[in-house]
């Protein structure tokens, strides 16, 4: 089997290389650039417990090395302390310039064995036939490059998706924000603020070594922000924050960031696909686009990585972007209802009917990863057997309990995904108190176990002392990607069978290529040359 090509060095085509390497299949990261990141302090990103735990599993130092995790989350309404949110319970987000997460995770590619990174490559025909697809690239020298599948993560002017004829609508400047990244020291260290006083709207969030990022909401279509009106704005504020008087600052660095929400038509074309900004663009209040690109990679990396290795059926396939896009339709719908009343100054029941919403409470939602502007979706199982409750909903997140592995080791479940293998979770309370030797061969373990076995995808077997929501000998099946798709009351083979077989929506289609036989360590692929 050729390798995948993915084009576009960014988070989104960095990190989908490196989970389909982590699942043994060979890429190509076709790089337009020239392998350096540009140092821009005021383009940041924040991601929340599942991205992050994503990224740290693909290899990237940078989020313990460069990051910061807000201490809290304070909200204030017309120089007034509203709510304050602290993380005593729960994983706080983590702030980090772009460039930082950019180059720890090209780090990490760059010393993968399975991802080949071509700088200076830019892409300019593709062609596809029934067993793959064929990329040209111009740069430092003209190249064929030969692949089984081709996946588009080069950006909001997506040379893959204008080749593959898709269109991009959307709205054009949703919103407009001034941005500076400055080092200053603030009344609240560490914690990220928001401070509504309408129709002015500015938001602080700490970044490490001392320094922060300060958005300030602008008109749609305004005037241009000169550097003397931008020096005034972060004098003013600051002023307001520390009692009147500006405290010294260091400026690193500004800019205007203007917001467009657009939504691709298709999110795949044969053997191609596209993720991240390539197929959607949104990031207003508080929604993070590149969070949303790093929920596209994983969502399709599994299911590739399947494909190669064992053949995929067509629905399975297709189920990335029935999930991915349907998610983040859903996202951009809920931040248009949420803006035509925000920012109109209107209430907040035609949003959320029956319910009384503040708007900083809302948009605290999007910016924490909560609510329908910023928690992790839920995807439809395709499964029909019967279900047993728990306080995840089937297609939801699984949370992420400590469970024990057949080697004894009790780890965080999701440090288990992201390695193309279902899991099946056993709850058997006292567990973590025994020896592996006890329980391995007692109660329901051989039964399940030898279920586990006969899957028809390759599956893990773990077990928990609880999970919340419940009952003792509850086994979950949860997807390659951390969504759960069946549960069930006790050791269940047939059903457990027919979930799993669910998961993969069915046995390959009769077209899909032979089961790879490519070692795991594969040498760097060779392009083709004019």
């Amino acid at each position: 089997m050729d390798p995948v090509i993915v084009v576009g060095a960014g988070p989104v085509g960095l990190s989908l290389a490196l989970a389909l390497a982590g699942q043994g299949v060979p890429c190509v990261v076709l790089d337009e650039g020239p392998g350096k990141e540009e140092s821009r302090p005021a383009r940041t990103v924040a991601l929340h417990a599942g991205t992050a735990a994503m990224v740290h599993r693909l290899g990237c130092t940078t989020l313990r090395d460069e990051g910061a995790y807000f201490t809290a989350w304070r909200t204030m309404r017309r120089g007034r302390d509203s709510q304050r949110i602290t993380f005593e319970d729960g994983p706080a987000p983590v702030h980090l310039p772009q460039h930082a997460l950019t180059r720890g995770l090209r780090d990490a590619a760059a010393s993968h064995p399975l991802v080949q990174l071509v700088t200076e490559s830019k892409l300019d025909s593709l062609e596809q036939d029934d067993q793959g697809v064929t990329a040209h690239t111009r740069g430092a020298e003209t190249t064929w490059w030969r692949g089984s599948y081709l996946v588009g993560c080069d950006g909001a002017r997506s040379t893959v998706r204008k080749l593959l004829g898709i269109r991009f609508p959307g709205r054009t400047a949703v919103e407009r924000h001034a941005v500076a990244a400055l080092r200053t020291e603030l009344p609240w260290p560490g914690e990220a603020l928001l401070h509504r006083s309408p129709p002015d709207e500015v938001t602080a969030r700490p970044l490490a070594d001392g320094v922060y990022r300060l958005d300030w909401l602008l008109p749609a279509r305004g005037d241009l922000v000169t550097p003397d009106a931008l020096v005034i704005l972060i004098r003013d504020t600051l002023a307001l924050w520390c009692g009147g008087t500006t405290p010294p600052y260091d400026l690193l660095d500004t800019g205007v960031h203007t917001l467009h929400h657009r939504l691709a038509r298709r999110w795949r074309d044969g053997r191609a696909f596209l993720a991240g900004d390539a197929a959607h663009l949104l990031g207003a209040l508080g929604t993070q686009g590149v969070e949303e690109g790093l929920r596209d990679a994983e969502n399709l990396a599994w299911k590739l990585a399947l494909a190669w290795h064992q053949g995929a059926s067509e629905e399975l396939l297709d189920s990335y972007e029935d999930e991915r896009r349907r998610a983040v339709a859903d996202r951009l719908r809920a931040a248009d209802q949420a803006m035509s009343v925000l920012r109109a100054g209107g209430g907040l029941r035609t949003y959320l009917p029956g319910a009384l919403r503040s708007a900083e409470s809302l948009l605290t939602d999007g910016h924490l990863g909560r609510g329908p502007l910023g928690a992790e979706p839920a995807y439809a199982p395709p499964v029909a057997v019967r279900q047993v409750p728990t306080a995840t909903d089937p297609g939801g997140p699984v949370e992420n309990i400590p469970v024990t592995a057949p080697d004894g080791s009790t780890v965080p479940l999701r440090d288990q995904l992201g390695r193309g293998r279902l899991l099946v979770v056993l709850v058997a309370p006292g567990t973590g108190v025994w020896d592996r030797r006890h329980w391995l061969g007692a109660g329901l373990m051989p039964r399940l176990a030898a279920a586990v076995a006969a899957l028809p995808m390759r599956a893990e077997l773990l077990v928990a002392d609880g999970y919340p929501g419940a009952a003792a000998h509850t086994v979950l099946l949860v997807r390659p990607d951390g969504h759960l798709a069946a549960t069930f009351a006790g050791v269940r083979p047939a059903e457990l069978y027919e979930a799993a077989d669910a998961v993969r929506h069915g046995p390959p289609s009769p077209s899909a290529p032979s089961p790879s036989a490519a070692s795991p360590i594969a040498p760097a692929v060779t392009p083709m040359i004019d």
